[in-house]
């Protein structure tokens, strides 16, 4: 067994860090919320119906849409606990950041072999994307703790998201300057274009990985052989949830998490097929009220990064999640793009902060333990199990009332008990942590 040491908060270390926020971000804005979600929707519309054949079932498109993005996220959330215990167990935790990215990077590319009239393909290829992106994070938010302290800990999280945002931002920039020009650059039809463009997504996110991959330490704390991956993986989970069940508010900020981004995850991964479909908006709205989101993220990434240095984390977590409930009563009565983009401009202000903070707010909430990735990989599975349980209720609501606004106004009661949920944690979290 050998012992690695980490300086904390080595400006190069945290540069390269949020470097993969840069990286990934581009599949999180340019596929799952900008440029496939209206791609799709257009290839898979035959009919007025919205119905499509997938292995032989009829389903409501944007139902089926919803529950792989559900499928990608339950797979990852059943495979990390396990995963994280034997990164933890080897120190290893940059080679299963590699192995998932290369899995997202691999199943983008294959997107672009999807024409609509090979759904099942297309699904798979997403799906897989989906789990690169996904399995990729666990790991790559246990790095957090590893080199920063505690007293910065928000304002990294928060550079990191602001440049995702601004990456994301870029990259769909230049993918949309291509399916405009799709003609004058020799494509035969913008459909081709979309396609190419998400070859580009998949090398601008393995690409830019490479930073992070070459400066991140190779090994964390231990490097210890595994005899039995299995055994020794579960002997390290179990270590670490025992140490879990002691902590009790671990406990009650992941209850209040799980519903809080149950709601905003789905609002991100469902906003843009809302307004193509329920709202009849143009792509060209849609894509400008996405970008608007990106650069208002990077100011609420920021902005309340520094409220909570002032005046702590839960208590502007609560605001936060109070301004989500309003976003969600809000959108059930909005009927044009005007009211679109002016609710979008509020959930960019609050998709930011609340990313940034419940991820910081969990870090800083951590005992001192060499197990972080094992730890992160309890964060990380309600996060994916809250994904799940989102998009799924989202898309099984509207499979029954055929309307999105009904989906949509559901949300608004996630929120509100995970507002309620860190008015509990706010009772031990001030004395524990901000003391």
């Amino acid at each position: 067994m050998t012992e690695h040491s980490i300086k904390k908060n080595d400006k190069a270390t945290i540069r390269a860090w949020t470097i993969f926020d840069w990286a990934n971000s581009v599949f999180q804005l340019s596929i799952t919320s900008a440029i496939f979600p209206a791609y799709y929707i257009a290839v898979t519309s035959y009919n007025e119906s919205g119905f499509i054949r997938f292995f032989g079932y009829d389903v409501i498109n944007t139902s089926l849409y919803a529950w792989a993005i559900s499928t990608s996220f339950l797979i990852v959330a059943f495979l990390s606990p396990m995963l994280s215990a034997i990164a933890d167990y080897t120190g290893r935790r940059k080679l299963f950041m590699k192995i998932f990215t290369w899995i997202g990077a691999l199943g983008v590319s294959g997107m672009a072999f999807f024409t609509g009239e090979n759904i099942e393909f297309g699904i798979i290829s997403f799906v897989l994307a989906g789990i690169g992106y996904s399995g990729s994070l666990v790991f790559y938010n246990s790095y957090l703790p590893v080199i920063a302290s505690s007293d910065i800990q928000d304002r990294v999280s928060a550079r990191g998201y602001a440049l995702g945002y601004m990456g994301g931002v870029l990259m769909l920039v230049i993918n949309l300057i291509l399916i405009i020009n799709y003609d004058a650059i020799g494509f035969g039809s913008s459909g081709e274009a979309i396609r190419l463009n998400f070859v580009f997504v998949a090398l601008w996110w393995l690409g830019f990985s490479q930073i992070t991959f070459l400066k991140l330490p190779k090994y964390t704390y231990t490097q210890r052989k595994l005899k039995n991956p299995l055994k020794d993986g579960y002997k390290e989970l179990r270590i670490v949830w025992n140490e879990f069940n002691d902590i009790p508010r671990l406990k009650r900020f992941l209850l209040s998490f799980f519903f809080i981004i149950m709601g905003v995850l789905t609002v991100m991964y469902m906003a843009a097929n809302y307004g193509k479909k329920e709202l009849g908006l143009d792509d060209d709205i849609l894509i400008s009220t996405i970008l608007v989101i990106q650069v208002v993220g990077i100011i609420g990434s920021f902005g309340f990064a520094r409220l909570s240095e002032r005046y702590g984390n839960i208590p502007i977590l609560m605001i936060i999640t109070f301004i989500w409930i309003l976003i969600c009563i809000g959108a059930w009565f909005v009927t044009d793009a005007k009211g679109f983009m002016i609710l979008a401009f509020f959930v960019g202000l609050v998709m930011g902060g609340v990313q940034s903070l419940c991820r910081s707010t969990f870090s800083r909430m951590l005992p001192e333990t060499k197990d972080h990735t094992s730890y992160f990989s309890f964060y990380d599975v309600v996060e994916k199990l809250a994904t799940v349980s989102g998009t799924f209720i989202f898309g099984f609501i509207e499979s029954i009332t055929h309307s999105m606004r009904d989906s949509i106004l559901s949300l608004g009661l996630f929120f509100v008990i995970g507002f309620f949920g860190l008015v509990w944690v706010s009772r031990v979290y001030h004395r524990v942590v901000l003391e």
